[in-house]
């Protein structure tokens, strides 16, 4: 079948349009990805040269399933001549050939977070400045904004604006830790990876030539996940399609979740502004999920203002409403979630991977960890500490990138002692003293010592000396071994293979096969090679520096339950989806609600939460929950408020009561239901009716028989009167508390008591 055939008409349009400025506003699950890959196939099948055209992703592994498809439809032979990786991927290699032109080696390490860090606790206490003030993570965090706003540590210092912020938090010398930063990255030969976006801009800037060679080569443009760009990467999209202005760039504002990162809305909101004579396809139809959660996800997302129109339907299942649970603490809700995982599992045979357990922060992961331990459903937590982050990885991966690049200050003090040769602290101390006061590297103090007086006595000389003529004897083969056989050769000589191998512990056992796992990985990449072309150590330290958390997957991962926060979801999906924690406070977040931009970026994150699941949603929310080592009272999200009330199915739970999930969950169909006094303890009701006239899950005023001007009882607000009374039936009542003031109550959710 022609691919072209598999499209609906707003897709196929999409594809065959392919000259001049385009935008392809893509709902949550309308074949996005789909639709870029035929255009880039389609592009090739009208005679365009595959050299001629750039795409840019967000994960190595997203190109890399584009390619493939793009290869099953046009031949590999022709797929392997496109560039195609992600922004980083892609600007790094451009980097490797013009490095020179902006004073850096060809063969610079990239830093990644671990090592920026390291680097700038290293500057903070050389500067003497309190450690506690001034924050590794902070600081990073302040000199990425800079670098994605393309600010320089000059200009930073120059900015009064910045420079007044920073001092106002009570940290006025940042400025100072960013000039020393970036004078340590440039004498390391290292950049970090905003440096890879940054320095690219400063490269087209001060090198017209070489961004005039990119623009003339790459007559075709392709940009994924639009919505997502910083000022960094816009301007180098800018520039590089500022010739032929075939740009092609795809996304959902709906979906612009990443501000914390220097991503901005604009960007795509002002597409039609950067590009007057533009078109504009939008992808409406959800393959995704069923007609409920569609239509739920579009009841939210119409509360924000700043968004392009578009009309997300689909012609699925109506499928089963959303399922909103009440708990009293967060260990029952994970209890409950898991529990509910447990029964799905054996109802409807479903496995492990089809589960997501989605939650605004990190820390809320404890509740369903301990509850899917007790219930042995293997899990899988998302962001936590990856294989390339592991110390005996970290530790081997130094010598490499030493070898490499005997520049690199954070590699060399890794491995300098590492197997232990008597190279210690004081010894690497008396090095980086003398390094910064002659304004040269480790390395050359280290190769020279002759050369740049340290005090070392000579045993300690001699010990330097053989460490150094270690490196460059490896450095000798970096151009003339394959990558594999270099590895190994140095994995064995250096002696990090015994020192593992030596260590019987279960832990030593397990760090000895970590490596051995790296040295297959290596090998592989030294084989996945065309004819006649090799793949060098230098080669494999690059793809490893880019890779991201989605490209790290390891296939024992796929068949466990999937932990994670919402930001780490996105562009995942799952047939079953919970988001829990929908409490106001927490989600949105507390930090989000100074202004509309930021409430608005909070409901976008809700959205894709939603529009995360294909068959299943469940929302759910704790009245009480332990934050900061206190127990606080929550109510729940507006977010589940605004979502159109005949869409859900509310459910409050009953309290497990400390027995085991197994027992409460054979036993809820008959028992006595339980409530809760909002200041004293729980009473149990024998008969329903002896409860005071409260409201129930799914009631409406209706049934209740309330009024306007009614005096009624809230469980957490206190007495009040109605004021004003909502929807036909009515749903939601507007309710006058003293204490508390008005308050729009969803009757579903408020259990309000009629005095």
């Amino acid at each position: 079948m022609n691919y072209l055939e598999t499209l609906n008409p707003a897709q196929l349009d999409a594809v065959k349009n392919i000259d001049g400025p385009t935008m392809v506003i893509a709902g949550a699950g309308s074949g996005k990805t789909r639709v870029l890959t035929f255009r880039i196939a389609y592009l090739m099948e009208k005679g365009i040269d595959p050299f001629n055209i750039l795409s840019l992703t967000f994960t190595n592994k997203a190109a890399k399933e584009m390619k493939e498809r793009i290869s099953s439809i046009i031949g590999s032979t022709e797929a392997k001549n496109l560039t195609m990786g992600t922004f980083h991927s892609v600007f790094a290699r451009i980097l490797r050939h013009h490095a020179d032109k902006i004073g850096y080696p060809q063969n610079f390490t990239i830093y990644d977070t671990q090592d920026s860090r390291s680097l700038l606790k290293t500057i903070v206490k050389e500067l003497k400045l309190d450690e506690k003030v001034y924050k590794p993570s902070m600081v990073q965090g302040r000199i990425s904004s800079a670098k994605n706003n393309l600010i320089s540590a000059v200009a930073y210092e120059s900015n009064s604006d910045i420079v007044n912020e920073d001092r106002q938090s009570g940290r006025p010398r940042v400025f100072e830790i960013y000039k020393a930063y970036e004078k340590r990255c440039k004498l390391a030969g290292a950049m970090d990876f905003d440096d890879l976006l940054y320095k690219t801009n400063v490269l087209f800037r001060d090198s017209p030539e070489t961004l005039h060679f990119y623009q003339h080569r790459f007559k075709y443009v392709l940009v994924d996940e639009y919505q997502d760009t910083n000022y960094s990467q816009y301007l180098l999209v800018k520039k590089l399609a500022a010739v032929f202005q075939n740009v092609c760039v795809v996304g959902d504002d709906a979906q612009s979740i990443y501000s914390f990162r220097g991503a901005n809305i604009q960007n795509i909101l002002n597409f039609k502004t950067d590009y007057p004579d533009h078109n504009v396809f939008k992808l409406e139809q959800n393959y995704r999920s069923s007609q409920t959660i569609v239509n739920a996800a579009n009841s939210v997302i119409a509360k924000n203002k700043d968004q392009i129109q578009k009309n997300v339907w689909t012609s699925n299942d109506v499928g089963s409403k959303i399922k909103v649970l009440r708990t009293l603490t967060d260990n029952e809700e994970g209890k409950l979630i898991a529990n509910q995982i447990f029964e799905t599992k054996q109802n409807e045979g479903a496995e492990n991977s089809d589960f997501a357990i989605l939650y605004r922060t990190n820390a809320q992961s404890r509740s369903f960890e301990e509850a899917l331990r007790k219930l042995n459903l293997p899990y899988k937590i998302y962001g936590g500490l990856s294989f390339y982050q592991r110390k005996e990885i970290k530790d081997i991966i130094g010598y490499y990138r030493l070898t490499a690049n005997p520049q690199d200050e954070e590699a060399f003090k890794r491995i300098v002692n590492y197997p232990k040769r008597g190279i210690g602290n004081s010894t690497v101390e008396k090095l980086v003293v003398a390094a910064n006061h002659y304004g040269v590297s480790l390395w050359e103090v280290a190769a020279e010592p002759q050369k740049y007086p340290t005090e070392l006595n000579s045993g300690t000389r001699n010990k330097l000396n053989q460490f150094v003529t270690q490196i460059k004897s490896f450095a000798v083969d970096l151009e003339r071994k394959d990558a594999y056989t270099l590895a190994q050769h140095i994995a064995v000589t250096s002696g990090i293979l015994k020192d593992h191998y030596a260590d019987k512990s279960p832990e030593g056992v397990a760090r000895y096969e970590n490596i051995q796992a790296l040295l297959a990985g290596i090998k592989e990449f030294t084989t996945n090679v065309s004819d006649g072309e090799t793949n060098f150590l230098s080669d494999f330290m690059v793809d490893v520096a880019l890779l991201t958390d989605a490209d790290s997957e390891k296939d024992e991962d796929k068949n466990k339950v999937s932990l994670m926060t919402i930001h780490a979801s996105k562009g995942l999906e799952f047939p079953y989806v919970f988001v829990v924690g929908l409490e106001e406070n927490l989600f949105p977040s507390q930090m989000a609600l100074n202004s509309r931009t930021e409430l608005e970026e909070e409901r976008r994150l809700f959205y894709v939460a939603i529009t995360r699941a294909e068959k299943n949603c469940t929302l759910s929310f704790a009245t009480s929950r332990y934050r900061w080592g206190n127990l606080i009272t929550s109510e729940s999200s507006r977010f589940i408020e605004e979502i159109n009330p005949e869409f859900l199915e509310v459910s409050t739970p009953y309290r497990s009561g400390g027995r085991s999930l197994n027992q409460t969950n054979l036993e809820n169909k008959t028992r006595t239901p339980t409530t809760y006094a909002p200041n004293g303890p729980k009473r149990r009701l024998t008969k329903l009716q002896d409860a005071p006239k409260k409201s129930k899950d799914g009631d409406t005023a209706d049934k209740l028989d309330l009024k306007v001007g009614y005096n009624v009882m809230h469980e957490r607000f206190g007495k009040g009167k109605i004021v004003a009374l909502e929807g036909t039936p009515p749903s939601k009542a507007t309710v006058f508390f003293p204490k508390a003031g008005n308050k729009q109550l969803l009757l579903k959710f408020a259990k309000l008591e009629v005095l």
